[in-house]
């Protein structure tokens, strides 16, 4: 089941995506809530009736009306939290290579994440960018999980029954800004909390059952083996796969829920895959060529990300009709 946020006559909505079409979930089971954030603190209860409705409209059992005229939104346009990890092998230890530091032993010790900008969500469409962040403007192809459940202390091996299912995200980011707080070591903040895009839409685990893999060697939890790539004005610059993920998203999870809650509608994403921005290209590229000619986003570029199963999220950047700057805000 591929389930949807859209907009009506600014007014919110859930659906589900059948073959093209979008159908409005409360018009065909009016104790589905009309919004994902309510839907999601349903639990299985919610989900069960979800998917008996999805299963109607694909077999004709259930003649439902499709939306004709509708805004596509984040599958999830208002997160209770955003958590991104540091999942994937192959980009921590290039990333690291390409600047002279040796692979840091804690990496295979404990999974990580930090907070960033709820509030910021995306679907696709226009990324409206300041000045100062398209000083070396960067996106990061991951994939996100949101929970629909809420737990405390839960371990790895019962981890993944929290995941109401998968999307696409880019993480994107500002790298000057995030070079020159960084050098502070409080973690990203101004670098990272202008746009973090998920979409186009929340694919439940069910739907990925053929592309279940095992984890790495000693690690719990589900894994899949699910093609990644990231083109940028029709050139395609990022190739991985999510079954690549040293830490599963169960052991993101349950360090997450270490001493917390996690709640409905946190959304969690894996980190970027290996290829998977512009620093870590860059970066490969003139460690190999003094002459590499780095690239990053501009006003205009076209992004598009796709994902075995989850579909492809789509993104134009634009430019803020501004000219304010908080570089140019630093003390002598």
């Amino acid at each position: 089941m591929k389930l949807v946020s859209y907009k009506t006559d600014d007014r919110e909505h859930l659906g589900v995506f059948i073959k093209g079409h979008i159908y409005n979930l409360n018009s065909c089971d009016k104790l589905i809530p009309d919004n994902m954030n309510e839907f999601l603190w349903g639990g299985d209860e919610l989900m069960d009736r979800a998917q008996r409705i999805n299963k109607s409209i694909v077999s004709g059992k259930l003649e439902a009306k499709e939306e004709l005229f509708f805004e596509m939104l984040a599958p999830v346009p208002h997160p209770t939290s955003c958590r991104d990890g540091y999942a994937f092998r192959q980009h921590v230890e290039t990333a690291r290579r390409n600047r002279g530091a040796a692979m840091i032993p804690e990496f295979d010790q404990y999974p990580i994440f930090y907070f960033t900008n709820h509030n910021a969500i995306q679907g696709i469409g226009e990324i409206e960018c300041m000045p100062d962040h398209f000083e070396k403007l960067d996106f990061e192809l991951e994939v996100a999980v949101v929970l629909y459940k809420k737990a405390r202390n839960i371990k790895a091996a019962n981890a993944d029954s929290l995941i109401a299912g998968y999307m696409i995200m880019n993480d994107m980011s500002a790298r000057t800004l995030q070079m020159e707080e960084m050098l502070l070591n409080l973690g990203p903040a101004k670098g990272k909390d202008f746009s973090t895009v998920i979409g186009p839409w929340l694919v439940t685990p069910d739907e990925l059952e053929q592309y279940k893999v095992a984890p790495k060697p000693g690690h719990t939890g589900n894994a899949y083996n699910l093609e990644m790539k990231c083109v940028v004005n029709g050139k395609q610059v990022s190739a991985g796969n999510m079954k690549d993920m040293e830490w599963t998203f169960a052991e993101i999870i349950e360090r997450c829920a270490y001493g917390c809650d996690v709640l409905p509608g946190d959304v969690i994403g894996s980190g970027t895959v290996g290829t998977g921005c512009f620093l870590e290209l860059n970066g490969t590229g003139l460690l190999n060529d003094p002459n590499y000619e780095p690239q990053w986003l501009q006003p205009g570029d076209l992004v598009e990300m796709e994902i075995t199963g989850l579909g492809m999220l789509g993104n134009v950047i634009e430019e803020a009709g501004s000219d304010f700057s908080i570089l140019k805000l630093k003390k002598k």
